[in-house]
């Protein structure tokens, strides 16, 4: 796969801990890095690549780069994106794609096929093999779809995440990735019920969400806290013909005690890979984990700027999930269901 030069915004949590990591897996080469803080981290992990101190630096080497991947705060976004957009570079922006639905809309509108969000939970395996197991219709007509994204961290980190109230927290954080799969399994949102609470922090760490998708009817039940001793199952799918659950994420179980007992995720030698379960009543079987992993956003990332075509996360979505969110934080000011046109 063709190598390109990338201009990589901000080397922190996200900018080094996942986006460098998958660059480098997806044997890319990141050449111009914006920190202030970090140079000694940058070329030790990317020998000669440049480190400047913002993105107008990083710009006026817009002739020497193929793609910018803006990792920084989330209240950056729009004046980032803008500023590489207008350099005529093609961009690769972390989740949230703005603060805003408006704001979503207007990068959206901008982009001319040079715009990606770093959707990344597309690439899950459990989200795979979901979508694999409703392609095949073995769950039948599903009318629930839970996800859950919780920990239990009554400590919060001193950090922009949960101190910004504007920018930050979880419903702009984790809830832009359950809103995103839940409207990829089953379509657009036309109601939105939310809860949302600043309970050990300034920003929204304690979310919850209720969405009635238009095309089926179906009801999402998204979650995402960080004070919860106890988190219930990651996925749990219901389905006239069964249901299919994830009691344990990224390999980690949760402690629920007799539920996890029950639905046990580690293999057995000589079984194949699974990713949860298709339970019916007793009956449970496990489900192969389908192929397929987050650096496979980044190949494809790659195959869009080297031949053209659609980007791997259209815009368009991102400003569909930014309606969401807006809902949410309507919804839970104004104690009521909000409705989507």
């Amino acid at each position: 796969m063709q190598a390109l030069r990338i201009g990589l915004v901000g080397y922190g949590g996200a900018g080094r801990g996942i986006h460098a990591r998958l660059l480098r897996e997806a044997g890319q080469r990141v050449t111009v890095v914006v920190t202030r803080s970090r140079a000694e981290q940058v070329a030790q992990d990317w020998p000669g690549a440049t480190v400047v101190p913002d993105v107008d630096a990083l710009l006026a080497h817009a002739d020497e780069l193929d793609l910018v991947v803006i990792a920084s705060p989330t209240g950056e976004h729009v004046a980032h994106v803008r500023a590489a957009i207008d350099a005529g570079l093609h961009v690769l922006v972390d989740k949230p794609l703005a603060t805003s639905a408006a704001d979503a809309e207007l990068l959206a509108g901008l982009a001319d096929g040079r715009l990606t969000v770093f959707q990344n939970r597309r690439w899950d395996p459990e989200q795979l093999t979901l979508l694999g197991l409703l392609e095949r219709g073995e769950l039948g007509t599903v009318h629930r779809f839970e996800r859950r994204w919780e920990r239990f961290r009554p400590v919060p980190q001193d950090r922009w995440k949960e101190n910004d109230p504007e920018s930050g927290g979880l419903l702009l954080d984790l809830g832009a990735h359950l809103v995103d799969s839940a409207i990829q399994l089953f379509g657009p949102v036309e109601q939105v019920y939310a809860e949302l609470h600043a309970r050990t922090t300034p920003a929204v760490d304690d979310v919850f969400l209720a969405l009635v998708h238009a095309q089926n009817g179906v009801v999402s039940h998204l979650q995402a806290g960080a004070v919860v001793g106890a988190p219930g199952p990651r996925t749990r799918v219901l389905g006239d013909a069964g249901a299919y659950l994830v009691t344990s994420f990224e390999g980690e179980p949760t402690p629920f005690g007799a539920l996890d007992d029950a639905y046990e995720e580690t293999r057995r030698p000589g079984e194949p890979v699974h990713e949860g379960w298709l339970v019916r009543g007793a009956e449970r079987q496990p489900v192969p984990r389908a192929a397929g992993g987050h650096v496979d956003l980044y190949r494809a990332v790659v195959r869009w700027v080297v031949d053209g075509g659609p980007p791997p996360v259209d815009p368009a979505d991102a400003a569909r999930t930014a309606r969401v969110l807006d809902a949410a934080m309507v919804s839970a000011a104004e104690h009521r269901v909000v409705r989507l046109p």
